[in-house]
């Protein structure tokens, strides 16, 4: 009997069956939202195997014909983004941008965070802080780190919703969405390269200096240059948010550990790492095409199989954390998998961190009393989404 995958889309209780997968079936079927079959990895050591193996490819994912977790809603080719952005020679460039220690950075995302509790404040609770603040926040740090106008934040940030919806079937509008952000990208990149060399803002001002100034990036058209800030905008922004979010529930159902923050601010690094831990965000299992024959544990998992990556299941597994149950934020050793592993480990493990440490000192600092505006059980969480989302999160203070 195959279980059917995902597990669950509540962000707020770990699976039940995650436990029994890692005792029991550490490498077990399961059948797909697509209705195919694939193997589900759930023990922190295979999945590191798997992600850090590059016969298991990412890219083969988006390949004509093989097993899927979902349809497709965004074009094969973004599949492999970094592959993509390598390729094109233009990797210096976004790394550039997605460093946190850039000059002025820290402080343009404190005062962001800072004017969006302003406007909480004087609104007065119950607030819906997804909307109020973690959404916002986010947008605000991928306009800047791109260069493309903060007032155009709600606009991106509906075209989110569309295109990491996780959905059986294949449908049209899904590649309307996709295109019509990249003439907004493919605009705002014409934008930056009329502009003095002095005057370009982020990674578009970047590329707009590329094309200028180095022959190899000549032949880039400007919708490549856009489809690489589309796709950096949406999976940094709908992954940093649903954290986020994610990260303040936590903290809400723990209300002693916002003392702790309060009180001991040098901890905030180990405190982010550990909510990154302990995070359910990530809705499906990673994917990948195993381009051979590879033993994993006790299974043989064919040339041409999927693969699917628990993450919730890795990050709790006994064998690598102590009391993984336990939210510890003085935890030393924590090997965590929330930006995944090998080739395609994060570029931007370290902005992501830095987003959050921000966030959650300024709420800490500023909302010192804040607690969870409704009962627990009546969130709604999303469905047929790339991440656990509750619609709304109403807070309190």
């Amino acid at each position: 009997m195959q279980l059917d995958f995902p597990l669950s889309r509540r962000g707020d209780v770990l699976p039940e069956e995650c436990s029994w997968l890692r005792e029991k079936a550490p490498v077990a079927r399961v059948r797909t939202l697509t209705g195919d079959s694939a193997w589900l990895v759930s023990s922190h050591a295979l999945a590191k195997q798997v992600l850090e193996d590059e016969r298991f490819s990412l890219k083969d994912t988006a390949n004509a014909g093989v097993p899927r977790q979902y349809a497709l809603t965004i074009p094969p080719e973004v599949v492999n983004n970094m592959g993509n952005i390598n390729g094109a020679g233009l990797r210096n460039a976004v790394m550039k941008s997605l460093n946190p220690r850039q000059e002025g950075l820290a402080g343009y995302l404190r005062t962001a965070a800072h004017g969006l509790v302003d406007d909480i404040v004087a609104e007065g609770g119950p607030v819906d802080l997804r909307a109020a603040f973690a959404d916002p926040y986010s947008a605000a740090l991928h306009c800047e780190v791109l260069g493309v106008p903060l007032a155009d934040r709600r606009r991106l940030m509906s075209g989110l919703d569309v295109a990491f919806m996780t959905a059986r079937e294949p449908f049209a509008d899904s590649a309307l969405n996709w295109y019509k952000d990249v003439g907004y990208f493919a605009d705002r990149f014409r934008e930056q390269l009329a502009r003095d060399a002095d005057a370009r803002t982020g990674l578009l001002g970047r590329f707009a200096g590329l094309r200028e100034a180095d022959p190899e990036s000549a032949h880039l058209t400007d919708e490549m240059f856009a489809t690489v800030a589309v796709s950096l905008f949406g999976a940094g922004a709908v992954s940093t948010s649903a954290f986020l979010v994610l990260a303040v529930l936590a903290l809400l159902r723990h209300p002693d550990l916002v003392g702790v923050l309060r009180d001991r601010p040098g901890l905030m690094g180990k405190a982010v790492d550990e909510l990154l831990r302990w995070n359910l965000s990530v809705g499906d299992g990673l994917p990948r095409i195993a381009l051979a024959d590879v033993r994993l544990g006790d299974v043989l998992v064919r040339e041409g199989e999927l693969v699917l990556v628990l993450i919730e299941g890795a990050n709790f597994d006994p064998a690598v954390f102590e009391h993984p149950e336990r939210l510890d934020f003085e935890r030393e050793h924590n090997p965590h998998l929330a930006f995944g592993g090998g080739r395609h480990f994060c570029p931007a493990s370290a902005l992501g961190r830095a987003h959050a440490e921000i966030a959650l000192e300024v709420l800490v600092e500023r909302l010192p009393g804040l607690r969870l505006a409704v009962p627990s059980e009546n969130l709604v969480w999303r469905t047929g989404f790339i991440k656990r989302l509750p619609e709304r999160l109403p807070v309190a203070w």
